[in-house]
């Protein structure tokens, strides 16, 4: 399961960014006394009394405002606030209430979501400073200094309170995103693994605009798939609603376990699906490469060695994938996504034994010994697995700067010809050993 999300939200210049950076740790967001500085959501993953979260800093909200910059400022909080399980409303002690807070707490009292209501650079503590700020109708207003680090305990103590129970669910359900182009044929295919028309389908493209959450089950088993917006390249998004979408979209990609790529197979692999796939690799996620409309396609007997040969060819980077051909309209073959799924999740939760890795690796290097420079040759000292999804190797190392790019993927796939992970990424980091530095 994900971390539960709390975003910082509120007017401009009411010390959100300070309070982010206070409790991440470490200076990210920009602060200055000016409004507008933050113009994108920031996120950052951190900590309260064991509970891991992600705090999502944005930008001051002018919900009146028609300029294009604090629109877009807008649309970002707004999907913070669509995608958090607790928002935090910042209010400024200093200026008191202004028209802009009264909208901003109209729009967070019909979002449906828990909201604690912050008043800071409240920097000498009375009861009269807060007030006023119970006309907002969002319950007990809570003095906070970021500047000077006051309070802020008080309000994450309450934001951990309202974290959705997560260990009350009675089974584990795999979240799956449904991403590509507009019109790649990805509302069909959801319905038909759904069994009905959830999602509205039409030939036009870009009919689904928000990322839609469905979860259902198939015997024991549970899942949740993710409809998300096609996604374009940047000077094809014409407005604010399909600019909103892609950030759903790649909001989705973040927040899934497994990634199913539909690809348009008359159309064949873009350039914007090769950026696609590529930053889901980054994300670290399994995917699966799910060529749709295959029904449409003449084909002879090395129809699928061909249209392989392409993928493998134009997606390199990431030759792991796993792909599958189907068609969504008529139900070819979609009966395997599921168990797709499955597999390559299944890969990415693999982990291997400390041991037998040790053995594997220096092994593949005496039998390909890295090459030398100035004299001086690679050598491994221990190795370990030390995370999954994605499955996440440490070797130690005598000096990390010999290690040619070339050779990390030589013990890349070493690895993966002794384990499969085919379907998920796997990292490789390597660290000089301490004794040697």
């Amino acid at each position: 399961m994900s971390n539960p999300v709390i975003a910082i939200v509120g007017r401009p210049n009411v010390g959100k960014s300070t309070f982010f950076n206070k409790v991440v740790g470490r200076k990210i967001s920009i602060t200055e006394n000016r409004p507008g500085v933050t113009r994108d959501r920031i996120t950052a993953d951190s900590e309260w009394r064991g509970k891991p979260f992600t705090l999502i800093d944005t930008g001051g909200i002018e919900l009146k405002s028609e300029d294009v910059m604090w629109r877009q400022i807008a649309l970002q909080a707004q999907l913070a606030i669509d995608t958090a399980d607790v928002i935090l409303f910042f209010t400024d002690a200093r200026e008191g209430l202004t028209s802009s807070d009264y909208d901003v707490a109209e729009l967070l009292r019909k979002c449906g979501k828990p909201v604690v209501l912050v008043v800071n650079k409240v920097d000498d503590y009375s009861p009269d400073k807060l007030f006023e700020f119970y006309s907002l109708g969002l319950g007990e207003p809570y003095a906070v200094s970021s500047e000077h680090s006051r309070g802020i305990g008080d309000v994450l103590d309450q934001a951990v309170e309202n974290f959705p129970r997560l260990e009350a669910e009675a089974i584990e359900s795999l979240s799956i995103a449904v991403v590509g182009k507009p019109n790649a044929g990805k509302s069909s295919l959801v319905n038909r693994l759904l069994g009905q028309e959830r999602t509205i389908v039409t030939p036009v493209a870009g009919t689904t605009r928000d990322a839609v959450d469905t979860t259902f089950t198939v015997g024991e088993k549970q899942y949740t798939i993710i409809d998300t917006a096609g996604i374009r390249r940047k000077r094809s998004v014409e407005d604010d609603v399909e600019y909103y979408s892609v950030l759903r979209a790649f909001d989705a990609v973040r927040r899934a376990q497994v990634v199913f790529l539909v690809v348009d197979a008359g159309e064949g692999l873009t350039e914007q699906d090769v950026r696609l796939a590529g930053y889901v690799h980054e994300q670290g996620k399994p995917i699966v490469v799910v060529m749709n409309k295959w029904d449409t396609i003449e084909k002879d007997t090395y129809t699928v060695q061909t249209f392989e040969a392409k993928l493998r060819e134009d997606l390199k980077f990431m030759d792991y994938f796993k792909s599958v051909y189907i068609s969504a309209k008529t139900g070819q073959r979609t009966e395997k996504l599921l168990g797709l799924a499955e597999e390559v999740y299944a890969h990415a939760q693999f982990r291997v034994p400390t041991g037998a890795l040790n053995d594997l690796l220096s092994d593949a290097m005496r039998v390909s010994e890295p090459p030398s420079y100035n004299g001086k040759r690679l050598k491994l000292y221990f190795a370990a697995q030390v995370s999954k999804c994605p499955p996440f190797f440490v070797l130690r190392v005598n000096d990390e700067t010999l290690l040619h790019f070339s050779y990390k993927r030589y013990l890349e796939n070493v690895i993966r010809g002794a384990y499969d992970f085919s379907g998920t990424p796997i990292r490789i980091e390597v660290r000089t050993n301490k004794e040697e530095q």
